[in-house]
């Protein structure tokens, strides 16, 4: 199932200078594979929430839209907005 208008920098960004560079949450240092792997160990949703507060359930979607964008071997540009 391909993902249409996903604006991923809306919610993950690659910095170099934080997490080395890994894909996080935006406005976190929460990586995008933690929660990934998080799902994985334990689905329930809620349980990812208590653990890390800061996460909506937006930001849970989108990570995994963006790991389903990535098997399905379409490109993802995260590069930093130059502001």
């Amino acid at each position: 199932m391909k993902q249409d208008h996903v604006n991923y920098q809306e919610r993950i960004v690659v910095d170099p200078a934080m997490m080395s560079g890994k894909p996080v949450v935006r406005g976190t240092r929460i990586p995008v594979d933690l929660v990934l792997k998080r799902l994985a160990q334990d689905l329930d949703v809620n349980a990812l929430f208590v653990a890390y507060p800061r996460l909506t359930k937006g930001d849970v979607q989108v990570c995994l839209a963006y790991a389903n964008t990535l098997v399905a071997g379409e490109e993802i540009d995260l590069a930093l907005p130059n502001t």
